[in-house]
């Protein structure tokens, strides 16, 4: 038998030490969330110490973001996205601008160049999918029109943000050249090609989905569960959830949270969307907890002590930027107090797009 498995390990000490930080945070009276963060650092040391190959668990964590979106696109339809375009449309763009300039400005004022100012800016400026409609679900607050504006939001956030990371190889050309005063060849054309072209794609898939999906998920479904077999019915969730997302990933430049989320979507007005989302549920729950294992092993606290107050000002921009903007666009759209505070609280963190968008600077 062979023991020197890195997946083995990597699941092992991921899941084993977010149960025992999950607990113990949760005993504190936080949430396992804060737990599962801990256990990432800790996870991160110690696969440092013994050389384990920690590449795996974001990838692993994957798979809870696939299986999360998928339920959320679950308890959507087209028709609720339809009735908030007013609101989270115009909104999510303003707040997401604002907040990315803001951090422009203040990766600017820190010595950074142009190029690299654009991309921390950007890398501030959107909000984790994963973290708000865990906590939306924990809540009991996801069917609610304040949890439906919430994601509604995070979803034209991240429909911004894959034209964002298209458009941010030629945008960072542009601002270098600016910056050395060289702009002789750089082609504004091929901005706006690659612009048309993403967001052509984008309306493929949706399109795809939503006509052909609609028919084609729920078919499947219905025939598997006229077997009366809960093991195949399962199967059949976890196979359409992880084939959307990783189809859209791979043929249309899609992420794989936005293409798990159409497919729910597609399956929302089905009879069949409720026993899914219950089935997909203990699996689900268990990758989340890696994405969130993943995230803190991300963590060097060398930087507190390093780079202090940049942090801080970093934090600033985050928590009371993101959540300011928010709060004032959703009052401006004629959101109560209480919603507007509420969901812009959710805003005031960042998500997975962030550490894509910071390899890529």
């Amino acid at each position: 038998m062979n023991v020197n498995s890195p997946l083995i390990a990597i699941l092992v000490l991921a899941l084993g030490l977010a149960f025992v930080f999950g607990a113990i945070a949760n005993r504190l009276r936080f949430s396992p969330i804060v737990g599962y963060l801990f256990s990432g650092v800790a996870v991160g040391s110690i696969a440092s110490i013994y050389a384990t190959d920690t590449s795996l668990a974001p990838q692993l964590a994957d798979v809870g973001i696939i299986l999360l979106m998928f339920g959320v696109g679950l308890h959507f339809s087209p028709q609720d996205l339809l009735a908030l375009r007013k609101v989270v449309i115009p909104g999510a763009v303003t707040q997401s601008l604002a907040a990315a300039l803001l951090g422009m400005g203040l990766a600017w004022f820190a010595g950074f160049s142009l190029g690299a100012s654009a991309v921390f800016g950007m890398s501030l400026s959107i909000a984790s999918t994963v973290v708000l409609t865990r906590t939306l679900n924990d809540r009991h607050l996801m069917d609610t029109e304040r949890g439906h504006i919430a994601v509604g939001w995070l979803i034209v956030q991240d429909i911004v943000t894959v034209l964002g990371l298209v458009l941010l190889p030629p945008l960072t050309e542009l601002l270098t050249r600016a910056e050395t005063g060289a702009l002789v060849n750089f082609s504004i054309g091929g901005l706006f090609g690659a612009l048309i072209l993403t967001v052509g794609k984008l309306g493929v898939f949706a399109a795809l989905v939503l006509a052909v999906g609609r028919r084609l998920i729920p078919l499947i479904l219905h025939y598997v569960a006229h077997t009366g077999s809960r093991e195949l019915f399962r199967l059949a969730v976890l196979s359409l959830a992880l084939g959307v997302a990783y189809t859209a990933a791979q043929f249309f430049g899609v992420s794989f949270a936005l293409g798990a989320f159409f497919g729910g979507l597609a399956l929302s007005e089905s009879q069949l969307s409720q026993r899914a989302a219950e089935e997909s549920l203990p699996l689900r729950d268990a990758f989340a907890v890696l994405y969130f294992v993943s995230v803190g092993m991300l963590f060097n606290p060398a930087v507190l002590l390093s780079d202090s107050l940049f942090v801080a000002a970093t934090l600033a921009v985050v928590i009371i930027g993101n959540a300011g903007f928010a709060y004032l666009l959703l009052r401006r759209s004629g959101r109560t107090k209480g919603d507007a505070l509420l969901i812009a609280v959710g805003l005031a963190q960042i998500g997975e797009f962030s550490y894509i968008l910071a390899d890529l600077g």
